[in-house]
């Protein structure tokens, strides 16, 4: 009963982890007004938070802000071998450095359901609505404003934060329409980041788990990443705001300008190796082990718990209806698994009665879990990832393949592939429709397109492409597609610049023939 008060207590404001007050120089009132909050266990609805903001003093931060309103909670989570018999008793703090469990496998962030579940689904929903575009620290980011289904335990002054998240779900109206009858698709555009893809969205996590350690003096001298582009973007920027010395493992003349420059700009420590991926993961795996670097790759479940975020994010964005699909491009494969745990953790609270069906796209170069679901998930082989343009999902040999595999079993899930031809095409349709995409955006799109065509996704199904990186990164392949310049492709969507001379006769025949070839009534 005591326990139960206490845990009622530091409810009573919108954001659990601010409500007591410590002594201040100000004599402003309390930072919130105080709610009552109604758990499930009592058998009632939770009322909507309410917030009443005053401005902070101007000698004031948003971090000072946030430490004067602190109260405690008993929300926790540790890592366990990832799906693990429910007999088993290992498990390790968050604070340890590791990465596989004792007999090698993947781990896995478990949280206290039971002390999540004592709030109702309405008081989840009502919480995480109330943090939407705020600044008020950490909650201003999309994936802190779940802190307490993310990293439960940190202090937020540990936090390292770009306010990363709460990206854009934008209805792909005339993509819809024009190319596959559909009037309810949608694309979650989570390369609309800080540095320009969705690797944001846990790198904060694991970063701020990593600034939480250095300060209690565990041996991490630094974070490393073996990367394609995007992971090296994210960790390199986040510890260089932390102050964290960050090295970066890259396939040599394997990924985009835009990509190299992100890092070497953040001031990484650039390793650019004669390998591809998967080499490069394999050589960070061994540094790691010998030396005091943090590893940073999605074999790290900590990036996982932010990924996850986005699924909960598209919830909040169909003001918690939940679409029919969600397609997610797959490379390494953690991003899937992602969101499926935001999405069931949704379920299990009781903020949705549901889950969509997931859809894993992957490039024909590159597509050993498309092979495997093809076999009726029989033993996994890797493959030789070929060079594909969606070179973030050019890897042979996911780390996270039992977690792809255990995410599309239990939500009923498809695997799709997408050909070069394919994936740069459907890149070039979405770009006239305004888009600008990546081009794993044209994977998750080709696969889209696959399953319309085949019938299995009705033309009314809501459903949600994940695009995964901002297409800006990618400009040299659209260059060459709209060029023509790619070899042995048609490029049939090019839609090259016209030559054209500088007389006013010229400029008007060109003119017309263009408008003509729009508007037979011109």
């Amino acid at each position: 009963m005591a326990a139960s008060c206490m845990l009622r207590s530091s409810f009573l404001s919108p954001n659990p982890h601010l409500h007591q007050q410590s002594p201040v120089k100000s004599n402003r009132a309390s930072f919130f007004t105080p709610i009552k909050a109604t758990s499930s266990s009592d058998g009632a609805n939770s009322k909507s938070p309410q917030l009443q903001k005053h401005r902070r003093p101007a000698d004031e931060n948003i971090r000072e802000e946030a430490r004067r309103d602190i109260s405690s909670h008993n929300f926790s989570a540790r890592y366990v071998p990832f799906n693990a018999d429910p007999n088993s008793s290992e498990w390790y703090p968050l604070d340890e450095i590791i990465y596989r469990s004792r007999s090698g496998g993947l781990l896995d962030v478990q949280h206290d359901m039971d002390a999540l579940k004592k709030f109702d689904g309405q008081y989840w929903r009502s919480l995480f609505d109330s943090r939407v575009g705020k600044t008020t620290w950490p909650y201003g980011s999309g994936v802190w404003s779940k802190k307490e289904w993310v990293l439960p335990e940190i202090d937020s002054d540990d936090i390292v934060s770009a306010f990363e998240g709460n990206s854009n779900l934008f209805w792909a109206e005339r993509y819809g329409k024009q190319f596959l009858g559909m009037n309810d698709l949608w694309v979650k555009h989570c390369g609309i980041s800080h540095t320009g893809s969705f690797k944001d969205l846990g790198m904060t996590v694991l970063v701020s788990q990593v600034n939480r350690l250095r300060k209690m003096h565990k041996p991490v001298v630094g974070v490393g990443c073996a990367s394609t582009g995007d992971t090296s973007a994210a960790l390199s920027a986040y510890c260089a705001s932390a102050g964290i010395p960050s090295i970066v493992f890259l396939p040599a003349n394997k990924i985009s300008m835009a990509q190299l420059v992100q890092p070497i700009a953040n001031g990484a420590f650039v390793l650019s190796i004669d390998t591809d991926f998967d080499g490069c993961m394999q050589l960070i795996r061994e540094v790691t082990a010998e030396l005091p670097i943090y590893l940073a790759n999605s074999l790290n479940s900590l990036r996982l718990e932010g990924q996850k975020t986005a699924a909960i994010e598209i919830l909040q964005q169909f003001e918690w209806e939940v679409p029919d699909w969600v397609i997610v491009p797959g490379g390494n494969l953690g991003n899937i698994y992602a969101f499926y745990k935001g999405f069931h953790m949704c379920k299990e609270l009781g903020l949705v009665d549901r889950i969509p069906r997931l859809v894993c796209a992957q490039a024909a170069n590159a597509n050993p879990l498309y092979v495997h679901y093809k076999s009726g998930w029989k033993d996994f082989k890797p493959v030789k990832a070929n060079t594909t343009f969606a070179s973030a999902i050019q890897i042979g040999d996911p780390v996270s393949i039992d977690r792809a595999v255990f995410a599309l079993k239990k939500s009923n899930g498809i695997v799709e592939e997408a050909t070069e031809e394919e994936l740069m095409d459907a890149m070039a349709q979405a770009d006239s429709t305004g888009m600008f995409i990546c081009p794993h955006t044209g994977v998750a799109l080709t696969a889209l397109s696959k399953l319309r065509n085949a019938g299995v996704i009705a033309p009314t199904d809501r459903t949600v492409v994940v695009s995964t990186a901002h297409g800006l990164k990618f400009t040299q392949s659209k260059v060459d597609y709209h060029s023509k310049e790619i070899k042995n492709m048609e490029c049939r969507f090019a839609n090259p610049p016209v030559q054209v001379k500088a007389d006013f006769g010229s400029v008007m025949d060109v003119l017309k023939k263009y408008l003509l070839s729009k508007n037979s009534k011109f």
